[in-house]
């Protein structure tokens, strides 16, 4: 519709255009009784401006001057311009263009006439406002279709790193499930209950651009609960999520790498651990904060780096320049947090 809509306003500017130009010598003239023979004059002049600028508008632009063939494309538009000179000098010696006085033709009228010279000075005008049009509308449709290009690769981009957590958050959660089989086989059993909730949010909802803050949260919270089927005694864990009363909608799966990180490095079996998860809003920002417990030099696994690394990407190319996001370990604590702009203010 909108392509339709421009098409359509292009069409108006160029009828519009061209029905002025035609019109003009009907009221710039005085009456007198050569008037509608300088009016006809006018009109051959401008005819032929009109031929000019669309032959090469509709044909010698786009087949030669857009083909790298400019040599043909000026040679073209010289024979055109002899051409329509030719023309126009036969059709000027008819009556309806040169008239009678005392039954003499008079051939030079030089009011309301166009001499030679003048009509191919403003004949080649025409070819350069016809290649100035034409050049900036290939280069806006060039940019339009690299904007297009640019976003198919953003998005599929975007759609790489929302997929590369899901096999990575159920690698993590299947390996939880597994060490509980045995040794507590009724918890595993709620735990793939859970699991089947929080897939159904990964398979459904999170293919989406956008879910509703209040389903993130709530993955949020199904996934510390079954964390904590498995963590020991030692864990002090806080949270702290607001009750969202407003439509506030963000990219899915933003805000688990955090809680991930927190459990894969801030447990240890025998020592004191601790987690505080915390989501507040305030003026159209969203802060989260996670703080645990720092046991990083025990970890081996070399996919540790990888909810880290993914959620910076999203947050840079689905966020750009409205997210802050810091990560810092001092005194065995680590505390990752993001503020998160809602609404862009530039």
């Amino acid at each position: 519709m909108h392509v339709a809509n421009k098409n359509g306003l292009t069409v108006f500017m160029h009828v519009g255009f061209w029905s002025l130009v035609f019109l003009w010598p009907l009221l710039s003239l005085d009456d007198n009784v050569q008037r509608q023979h300088i009016v006809n004059r006018n009109w051959l002049s401008t005819l032929s401006l009109f031929a000019v600028f669309y032959i090469n508008y509709f044909i010698l632009v786009n087949q030669y001057f857009f083909k790298s063939k400019k040599v043909l494309f000026y040679f073209l538009n010289i024979v055109l311009i002899v051409g329509i000179i030719f023309s126009a000098k036969y059709f000027r010696e008819l009556d309806v263009f040169s008239p009678s006085l005392n039954g003499v033709r008079q051939r030079e009228i030089n009011t309301g006439t166009m001499p030679y010279m003048q009509m191919v000075l403003s004949m080649v005008l025409s070819i350069g406002m016809c290649v100035g049009l034409k050049t900036s509308k290939e280069r806006n449709r060039n940019e339009l279709i690299l904007q297009e290009v640019k976003q198919t690769q953003l998005n599929a981009e975007i759609k790489y790193l929302r997929y590369q957590i899901q096999p990575h958050f159920l690698f993590n959660t299947l390996n939880n499930i597994y060490s509980l089989i045995d040794s507590a086989p009724a918890t595993a059993k709620t735990s793939i209950h859970s699991l089947s909730k929080m897939m159904r949010y990964l398979l459904h909802d999170a293919g989406t651009n956008k879910v509703p803050l209040v389903k993130e949260i709530d993955f949020l919270e199904r996934y510390i609960e079954l964390m904590q089927l498995r963590v020991s005694v030692n864990l002090s864990l806080e949270k702290s999520f607001p009750i969202i009363n407003q439509p506030i909608q963000i990219a899915p799966l933003l805000l688990v790498s955090f809680i991930e990180n927190a459990f894969k490095h801030g447990i240890d079996a025998v020592q004191p651990s601790h987690i505080k998860v915390k989501l507040t809003i305030e003026n159209d920002a969203i802060y989260y904060r996670v703080v645990n417990s720092s046991f990083s030099q025990n970890e081996t696994n070399t996919d540790s780096g990888i909810g880290s690394e993914n959620l910076r990407k999203r947050l840079e190319l689905l966020y750009p320049d409205r997210f802050e996001l810091k990560e810092q370990e001092q005194d065995n604590r680590y505390t990752a947090t993001l503020i998160l702009k809602l609404i862009d203010n530039d």
